[in-house]
């Protein structure tokens, strides 16, 4: 059986194409204004890379915050069912999935099947999703690629107390006015992030083994972050933010 998963995210859209367990072929593609284009793209991109058509797929799933701007698709389900599905699905030990994308954070407790126990949103306020991490590059003119190995750099913690992304600018703006290291800043903003997913994520309780999925799991200054204020392992598959689209395609199969 041939499916397709596509997760339509605020920031990029991401589609797996899956055959009997077998990814076959993956696509990213900027969301930009008109979602539903953006998913016919990654599509067809997807279906030139695996060397299909449209007919060869049987089921087409789609999930993410536009999933029902994707007029092709079979059927929908959420971003949390898709996200414990799939990260189940790469690692039969998940227990605790944690997904950091550009709007939003999720936390979710799923089961040996990947089926969803319990979960948590932090949607309120982007200072817990990558969009704080993007704005604040831009405060200490830091191109947004180098801030998590700026980080690693770090020789003090600095504590980043704003809960608010506006207000957490203003912080940080005082702390370059104040001359601290451009290291200690970003330090400061990752940890800032991580707290914020750390208490969310403990919420739903934490167990091993701790999946991080998403585009941000690609930050390594967010990861020894994290893994700091949970005090554990963190297991990141190699393609962290096709992982709801993959949950998504393991879905449309079963």
């Amino acid at each position: 059986m041939i499916t397709a998963g596509i997760d339509v995210g605020s920031k990029t859209v991401k589609v797996v194409i899956l055959q009997d367990g077998k990814i076959l072929a993956r696509s990213l593609v900027l969301t930009g204004f008109e979602q539903g284009k953006a998913a016919e793209e990654a599509f067809a991109l997807a279906l030139k890379q695996a060397g299909l058509s449209a007919k060869d797929i049987q089921k087409v799933v789609a999930t993410g915050a536009g999933r029902t701007s994707v007029s092709f698709a079979t059927e929908s389900v959420s971003d949390v069912a898709a996200d414990a599905r799939g990260a189940v699905f790469i690692n039969p030990n998940a227990r605790t999935v944690i997904d950091v994308g550009a709007e939003e954070g999720r936390g979710i407790s799923t089961d040996t099947r990947g089926k969803v126990i319990d979960f948590a949103v932090n949607e309120r306020c982007a200072a817990g999703a990558g969009t704080f991490t993007e704005a604040m590059s831009r405060a200490i003119e830091v191109k947004l690629e180098d801030m998590g190995e700026l980080s690693l750099k770090s020789t003090q913690e600095i504590p980043l107390n704003a809960q608010c992304a506006v207000f957490a600018e203003s912080e940080v703006v005082s702390l370059v006015h104040a001359k601290t290291s451009k290291e200690d800043i970003a330090r400061a903003i990752h940890d800032g992030i991580s707290n914020r997913i750390a208490a969310m994520a403990r919420r739903v309780g934490v167990q091993n083994d701790i999946v991080l999925i998403g585009g941000v799991a690609r930050n390594k200054g967010f990861v020894a972050s994290l893994k700091r204020q949970l005090e554990a392992d963190i297991k990141i598959p190699d393609e962290p933010e096709y992982v709801g689209a993959l949950g998504a395609a393991v879905i449309a199969a079963s």
